[in-house]
């Protein structure tokens, strides 16, 4: 653990902290993308299959339960709640996120540490949150309409990512042998896909107007 594996961990949980925050007290999901939430538990999903055969510690293991469980509820917010779900764009919300899961799965088949069930599956939930975000970002773009606690959800997303990357630079200049191939290439890719929401997030930041995605 480090300061800047603390400061992602905080950042992500954050981000899950304020989407609740807009479903629980807004009753409202408008901007935000079922389908990447269900990328998302499918993700949590399939790296935490060791929950309860790998015990590493007792803040590993809640980080775990509150990732699963988090991501779990909001699908059943958007889903099944008989107010939320009235506010979900699925005119908009139209990103057809199937078709991710299949070239995810046979690239983690080919690209892995070693070829074994878990060490399978654990690339493939990497591979698989790189570009889980995709369908909230076409969203954004569709309707142009972000309101603030959508904008700040997108943006602590994209930061956990980032921070993780100089977790992974430190840990590399100060560990020996520290080299992981497929998280960090996995985590590059993700962390690119966010460089343009971070630029007009921090446009509308600095010229104090709403954020607007060009579509």
């Amino acid at each position: 653990m480090n300061i800047f594996r603390l400061a992602g961990d905080m950042t992500h949980l954050a981000s899950v902290l304020v989407l609740l925050l807009k479903i629980h007290t807004i009753k409202s999901c408008a901007g935000i993308s079922l389908k990447t939430q269900e990328l998302y538990a499918l993700v949590f999903a399939a790296r935490y299959l060791d929950l309860f055969t790998n015990y590493i510690s007792l803040y590993n293991t809640v980080m775990k339960l509150i990732f699963l469980g988090s991501s779990f509820s909001i699908v059943w917010y958007i889903r099944r709640h008989k107010i939320v779900r009235r506010s979900y764009d699925k005119d908009h919300d139209t990103f057809r996120h199937y078709f991710l899961i299949l070239p995810c799965l046979l690239l983690a088949m080919i690209i892995n540490e070693k070829f074994t069930f878990k060490e399978v599956i654990w690339s493939f939930s990497l591979y698989l949150e790189a570009v889980a975000i995709l369908p909230q970002l076409v969203l954004l773009q569709r309707t142009r309409n972000i309101d603030n606690l959508t904008g700040q959800y997108v943006f602590l997303l994209g930061g956990y990512r980032a921070l993780y990357i100089l977790n992974w630079v430190y840990r590399y200049f100060t560990e020996p042998h520290y080299v992981h191939w497929i998280p960090w290439l996995a985590g590059l890719v993700q962390t690119l896909l966010y460089a343009d929401f971070f630029y007009y997030y921090f446009q509308s930041w600095k010229n104090n107007r709403k954020l607007e995605l060009p579509a």
